[in-house]
């Protein structure tokens, strides 16, 4: 289902520490960097912040700024973004600020929590998930009955942990501070759990007063039938890479990308690249690989159009030959329709090979835009 986009944001010490334990906050950011945080969820539809960090911190978590607040309502939006939270007993402090300031609340709980939060008489929406927190849940129900499509999560650890384990973020924003807090007991922004195997990309450095800003991108494929969110980062690239097909009247226009487990790109393509009018992305992109690379059988392909499973300029048809490269999952926008072959179903040619094959159809549209001159 289609979730936001979802953004974690934080501040850690060299050695990692959101905080120290101390009775006050322990304030790592410079006073620029919170000006660019005020930035960052002035151009959010939400924020979300777990209930320890609202009884740790009794934030606010407002757009301070008049200027920014102004131009959010300028262009049809509330004045601020809504503010999420999540609680699995619903017990939080009715009195505390994150209720009592800004625009719309909504606590998602479990349903027993709900039921303590409704008897606590918290000034917000209260929704239940059911008997535990389901975080795919609660980002459907963010995106299709809130609307939200960005959505900036400010913390705490626990928080982050799950939503960077479960690939359900997409970026990570984390400023580094000049200082040690060495305290065992402090809080961490991190927790143990099962990441995702690779390395994240790093989008952006940039240097704020005496703090730096890091961001990044995971870039590991999901396992199994749920996309993580790097599935949908590729599965854009190759919806791109479609658009840069030579036109034609007689085949589709598709982008594939081949990434290997730990996030690693080991080719790309698309139609009719390099000159040859017949060879279709999924094709080209197979050709640039090493048939012997051991990652291949724990690689996806990502192809913005279902690989075809019949074909007339080929032999072999594109399904085909990404069981016989070893790879045994495939992410696509759109299965293809019967313009130039009839009743093609490439998914059941690799779903009976032993592939699983996830359609994301958040991208139709991206990945039928090149060929819209052929579906009139």
């Amino acid at each position: 289902m289609p979730h936001p986009y979802v953004l974690l944001s934080a501040a850690v010490s060299l050695d990692g520490y959101l905080d120290d334990t101390g009775p006050e906050r322990l304030l790592l950011s410079s006073p620029a960097d919170f000006d660019r945080v005020d930035e960052v969820r002035a151009s959010v539809d939400a924020i979300l912040v777990g209930a320890g960090t609202i009884r740790a911190d009794n934030p606010r978590l407002l757009v301070n700024s008049d200027e920014r607040r102004a131009a959010r309502t300028a262009a049809g939006k509330p004045e601020y973004p809504l503010k999420v939270t999540v609680s699995g007993s619903g017990d939080l402090d009715p009195a505390a600020r994150f209720w009592h300031t800004g625009g719309e609340k909504v606590l998602y709980t479990t349903d027993e929590g709900a039921g303590r939060a409704r008897t606590l008489g918290l000034a917000t929406d209260v929704v239940p998930l059911g008997a535990g927190l389901d975080w795919r849940r609660l980002l459907t129900h963010l995106h299709d009955v809130r609307g939200v499509r960005r959505l900036m999560v400010e913390g705490g650890g626990l928080i982050h942990t799950q939503l960077l384990t479960q690939g359900l973020a997409d970026e990570l924003q984390l400023v580094l501070a000049p200082l040690f807090v060495g305290t065992p007991d402090a809080p961490r922004l991190f927790g143990p759990g099962g990441y995702q195997s690779g390395r994240l990309r790093l989008l952006e450095t940039r240097r704020i007063e005496d703090v730096v800003l890091m961001r990044y991108e995971p870039t590991a494929p999901g396992a199994g039938p749920l996309p993580s969110a790097a599935d949908h980062h590729w599965l854009a690239r190759a919806c791109e890479l479609a658009a840069q097909c030579p036109p034609s009247d007689t085949a589709f226009s598709v982008g594939a990308v081949v990434v290997a487990a730990d996030g690693t790109e080991l080719a790309r393509a698309h139609s009719r690249e390099g000159g040859d009018a017949v060879v279709h992305a999924e094709e080209a992109a197979l050709a640039k690989t090493d048939p012997a690379d051991p990652r291949l059988p724990g690689a996806t392909v990502y192809s913005s159009l279902e690989p075809c499973a019949r074909r007339a300029s080929r032999p072999t048809p594109c399904a085909r030959l990404i069981l016989d490269a070893g790879v045994r999952r495939v992410v696509t926008a759109w299965r293809e329709p019967d313009t130039f072959v009839a009743e093609s179903d490439g998914s059941g040619v690799l779903a009976a090979g032993g592939a699983r094959v996830v359609v994301l159809p958040e991208h139709e549209g991206a990945a039928k835009a090149p060929n819209r001159h052929l579906l009139s």
